[in-house]
């Protein structure tokens, strides 16, 4: 084993390159062996399984994800900052079509509430929609649609689901602009209060 210096980290890193090279799904113990040159009993004293070696992958492609959101809204304020943050979040998903799969899977909620890239996303995309004047549960709500609106379209984009001859990248941002007015003009939730 120490011939091939197996860590942890470098199989995680080996596992993502795995996953946008042959996708997501096809990523196993056994072809990621065969890429070290070692059996499939020499990973097990690194990884638990292949579920642990999928949740590792979603934490660390979740984690490259959100770096780079962090660093695109930097110093950025509503409509800029949101298209900051969807540009960033497209472009990872269509360079790393297998690192954002992995980053959909469903994980422990204690897995969650460990890892700091995943603190890290939501205090970057709550106070990103704070911007807009949402507190809960529109919060909660905004970014759901975010969410779902962003992942449907890269999704669909990266699987040539597009075949119109109007540009892809025209239509995105029409999509984040549409998401701004609907963040702006947010039908704000009644409380018992009002």
């Amino acid at each position: 084993m120490a011939r091939v210096g197996l860590t942890v980290e470098r199989l995680v890193a080996a596992a993502a390159d795995m996953a946008d090279e042959v996708g997501f799904d096809n990523v196993s113990i056994s072809a990621l062996a065969r890429r070290f040159g070692v059996r499939d009993a020499s990973l097990y004293s690194h990884v638990r399984s292949l579920q642990d070696l999928r949740t590792r992958l979603a934490l660390h492609a979740g984690g490259e994800l959100i770096d780079r959101i962090a660093a695109a809204v930097a110093g950025r304020a509503g409509k800029e900052a949101l298209r900051a943050f969807a540009g960033a979040y497209r472009d990872y998903a269509l360079e790393h079509p297998g690192r954002y799969a992995a980053t959909q899977i469903r994980l422990d909620q204690a897995l969650i509430a460990d890892s700091p890239a995943l603190r890290r996303t939501a205090e970057i995309t709550y106070g990103m929609l704070r911007a807009y004047g949402l507190t809960e549960p529109d919060l909660t709500d905004a970014v759901r649609l975010l969410r779902s609106t962003f992942h449907g379209y890269c999704v669909l984009e990266g699987a040539g689901g597009f075949g119109a001859d109007r540009d892809v990248r025209a239509s995105w941002e029409k999509a984040v602009d549409a998401l701004h007015l609907a963040l702006t003009h947010w039908p704000r939730e009644a409380h018992d209060d009002d």
